[in-house]
């Protein structure tokens, strides 16, 4: 072969390659970030006597974390035990990279704690699951903790804390 066609090969090889991988660079460059909101810690056992106090009730919480930069609206968003006890987000807005900690009991709502408004705990010392679902009713993320908290083939989410 001579060098001419051994170079004119070489840049068709090279043209054909990159004929194929530039679409794909060029599409995941393109693709939107896509919202992310995860549980990001639970905190099912308020410190101290179960006693329906208000500070009691306050210290039994879930967080939120948005993982993206982009803001979510969680307006109509639910967090759910498996009792089906839930709390519906009401126009609240999580900033992108932020946590927000939802209280069981009494308060006022700001930018990083919200409250259920509730006089009984909401999450089972013991055992239960805490659900969020988007506006639409689909599944964003759970956590779960005690006795029968695997899922996903024995893929262990617990994310329970005692502070």
């Amino acid at each position: 072969m001579t060098a001419r066609r051994l170079s004119a090969a070489a840049l068709a090889a090279a043209a054909i390659v990159g004929a194929v991988a530039l679409p794909a660079s060029a599409g995941d460059h393109a693709r939107p970030e896509r919202a992310k909101v995860e549980i990001s810690a639970v905190q099912y056992d308020s410190p101290g006597w179960d006693d329906r106090s208000r500070r009691s009730l306050n210290k039994e919480w879930v967080e939120l974390t948005n993982t993206t930069r982009r803001d979510v609206n969680l307006d109509g968003w639910t967090l759910e035990n498996k009792d089906g006890r839930t709390y519906t987000f009401d126009h609240y807005r999580l900033e992108g990279r932020a946590t927000v900690r939802i209280h069981t009991g009494k308060g006022r709502d700001t930018d990083s704690d919200l409250y259920m408004d509730r006089r009984n705990y909401v999450w089972d010392n013991h055992s239960d699951t805490a659900t969020l679902r988007n506006d639409h009713d689909r599944f964003i993320d759970d956590a779960s903790w005690g006795e029968r908290h695997h899922r996903d083939g024995g893929h262990d989410r617990d994310r329970g804390h005692h502070h």
